[in-house]
């Protein structure tokens, strides 16, 4: 059977190349809304987290409906760290829009999503998108991108995909960039004409392959995947099975079933093959199990997910402020937490730690983690983490370490101070290509190599560079690489920093606290310039004598501290020094809080 009525596609790029604003224009003219209605911008971006930083962390689905045909969307991410969720979503399709800014071009993670795409034999259409950007190469983009096929191992098929040329901000595309379109009706005919209509057997057995969870806290675990096979009914008794593990399943039941209409979700009692559908009812069901018939068990195959390449180690927190702000602070309630991630995550990996109350967490990238201690933060737990530390492979009985691709674009002046430092982080140049006063440099570079980094490149190209990367390969140990050239200013004594001590603390390096914030002995206050740790007594008053008047403090002028973001807090952090994750604040700290106990540990 041949499901003519339906079209199930997925949208891949890069970040910031505009999937989810192109996703927007196609949902409003695709007539979801009322005329009248007020409508959000990014509005498949619906969690806090997302809106926040202008990113898409996790996938998620839509429909629009033209011509009578209902057509499914799946907005993906587009950062690296998230190439997990590509990944998986690409099973639940049966085409991909390949969106590329017109400006920027091909990047790594285009790179990545063309090959897996590639992989699953996919249709591809190519959209150039931003056409009205001042900087825009359309023609260069296109050979770019066609350049990038052929290098993939593309079929002739997949080289004559059809290209299209959009602004997702206007609402408008053509299939040429010199004829300005007047809205989306070429790429909607394009889906229609060029992407292949779902088949399957309607009379066969239920197969339905789970690309998806989501979570409602009323039914419980919510299943998302596409019928490959037969129908499915409400209430309907079916066997859950593993491909990879459990092939003979277990049983259970489907209460309910919805399908996507616009942004939101419809009962519906039955479906058919082709059909992508959300379940609930199967208490245990995870990604990459099948749904199928009670007498015709026969699991999918699931798509081999990237293997993580950066750990850290999430552990209770025990510092002197530990479980004063926290809800969930035990290590048990820690551990449930990560387990449950990894039931909708399946590029997370948790292992125990070297302590009963540590927790070993390894991702895709410093993003991914981030990502996941910013959203337990907000739910109240309380935690301490470590420095990232690369995951190592032995192959052959060679040590071998994860290597990044890195394509970095900055004004042509900051080209110097760029090669100079990735030089020293054991980067090797690829490419190397100048544009208009802009240079685009091509490294591959050891992921360790890229700790601490981000913040530094920012400085040397005075805001203006853009770095991009993602995962290129296990490669040989590319032998040692200093991580951080600075030392840590740190607190004397517990106490309330005060104006007096941070003025002479201030003269040693740059602080990340004002006065007024709570101190403990060990914790880390500040950067300092050199190398090595200094300890400061931001807590010192000025001693009052009767030639001295207690006003005198009000002369004095502190720099402007340092507030650091998550993610900078995560680059500084040394291999002796944990982040201390509370739900209103962080705080860096040294592992060994004990000045005197530390010194005699740094002597052995």
């Amino acid at each position: 059977m041949t499901r003519k009525d339906l079209r199930n596609i997925a949208i891949i790029a890069h970040v910031d190349h505009g999937k989810t604003t192109l996703v927007d224009e196609l949902l409003k003219q695709g007539g979801i809304y009322r005329d009248n209605q007020e409508v959000a911008d990014r509005v498949m971006d619906n969690n806090a987290l997302e809106r926040e930083r202008g990113i898409t962390i996790l996938a998620k689905n839509a429909s629009v409906n033209y011509k009578d045909v209902k057509i499914n969307i799946v907005d993906t991410p587009g950062h690296a760290d998230f190439g997990g969720e590509v990944e998986r979503i690409l099973k639940m399709v049966n085409g991909v829009i390949l969106l590329v800014d017109a400006a920027e071009g091909t990047m790594p993670q285009t790179r990545f999503v063309l090959e897996r795409a590639l992989a699953l034999q996919h249709k591809i259409i190519i959209v150039v998108n931003k056409i009205d950007r001042p900087d825009a190469r359309c023609d260069e983009v296109v050979d770019e991108v066609l350049e990038l096929l052929i290098e993939l191992g593309a079929s002739d098929e997949q080289l004559d995909s059809p290209i299209i040329f959009a602004s997702g901000r206007a609402g408008v595309a053509s299939s040429s960039p010199d004829v300005e379109g007047e809205n989306l009706d070429v790429l909607f005919d394009t889906i229609l004409d060029y992407i292949p209509a779902p088949k399957g057997e309607e009379k066969g057995d239920l197969q339905l392959l789970i690309s998806a969870i989501d979570y409602n806290e009323y039914v419980g675990r919510i299943a998302i995947g596409r019928i490959d096979r037969g129908s499915i009914q409400q209430n309907q008794d079916v066997t859950i099975c593993d491909f990879h593990h459990n092939h003979d399943g277990y049983n259970g039941k489907v209460v309910n079933i919805y399908s996507f209409d616009g942004t939101g979700r419809n009962s519906i009692e039955s479906a058919m093959v082709g059909d992508i559908v959300c379940v609930s009812g199967i208490e245990n069901i995870t990604i990459g199990d099948t749904i199928c018939a009670t007498n015709n068990a026969e699991p999918l195959e699931f798509v081999k997910i990237g293997e993580p390449t950066l750990e850290m180690t999430f552990a209770v927190n025990d510092s002197p402020f530990a479980g004063q702000v926290g809800k969930f602070v035990t290590s048990r309630q820690i551990r449930d937490r990560l387990i449950k991630e990894t039931l909708k995550d399946v590029s997370l990996k948790i292992n125990d730690g070297d302590t009963p109350d540590s927790f070993k967490v390894a991702g895709r990238g410093e993003m991914h983690l981030s990502i996941l201690i910013e959203t337990m933060r907000r739910e109240g737990y309380e935690f301490s983490v470590s420095m990232p530390q690369v995951i190592y492979k032995e192959v052959n009985g060679v040590k071998n370490e994860p290597v990044e691709r890195v394509v970095i674009d900055v004004p042509d002046e900051s080209v110097g101070s760029v090669m100079e430092k990735l030089g020293a982080r054991k980067a090797d140049l690829i490419d190397m290509a100048a544009n208009n006063g802009r240079t685009k440099l091509e490294y591959v570079i050891p992921s360790r190599g890229l700790f601490g980094y981000r913040s530094e490149f920012l400085t040397d190209t005075r805001g203006e560079g853009i770095l991009s990367t993602i995962f290129d390969s296990y490669q040989p140990f590319k032998g040692d690489i200093s991580r951080r050239s600075q030392g840590s200013l740190v607190a004397f004594e517990a106490g309330t920093a005060v104006a007096y001590g941070l003025f002479n603390a201030q003269a040693r390096g740059a602080l990340f606290i004002p006065a007024g914030t709570e101190v403990y002995e060990g914790m880390v206050i500040g950067r300092c310039p050199k190398e090595g740790d200094l300890v400061v007594n931001v807590c010192k008053k000025k001693q009052l004598t009767n030639t001295r008047a207690s006003g005198s403090d009000d002369a004095l002028r502190l720099v402007p501290h340092k507030n650091l973001s998550l993610e900078e807090s995560i680059e500084f952090l040394a291999e002796d020094e944990l982040l201390e994750v509370t739900p209103d604040s962080y705080r860096l700290r040294k592992k060994i809080l004990d000045k005197n106990l530390r010194a005699k540990a740094n002597r052995k």
